[in-house]
């Protein structure tokens, strides 16, 4: 995704998140956006009652999201996003392997 215009708020990001393929901002999903110097962050979701807006300018630095070749979603884990909040670069970071149940037939 593009960067976000931080004068947006609910409605315009929900607008924004209804905009692509499958999504669905009232799924409880988080949906992070950017603006271009990636120093401000917005994430929204829906819990159950309204959407719930998150705002975070950073006073120094950057944050270091990973960008899909397309230029579209990136699907991460909570903990991935909690850590790029912190401003932990990942671009280096590896995780090792986990257990994972095969797929029944």
């Amino acid at each position: 995704m593009a960067p976000a215009d931080m004068r947006c708020g609910f409605d315009g990001l929900s607008a924004r998140v209804r905009a692509v393929p499958g999504a669905d901002p009232m799924s409880g999903h988080l949906y992070v956006f950017w603006n271009r110097r990636r120093d401000r962050v917005k994430v929204l979701y829906w819990d159950r009652s309204g959407y719930c807006l998150w705002y975070k300018r950073l006073e120094r630095g950057r944050f270091r999201f990973a960008v899909s070749e397309e230029g579209g979603q990136v699907e991460m884990e909570h903990a991935d996003l909690a850590l790029i909040l912190e401003g932990i670069d990942l671009s280096d970071a590896g995780r090792r392997r986990r257990w994972v149940p095969r797929k029944i037939a």
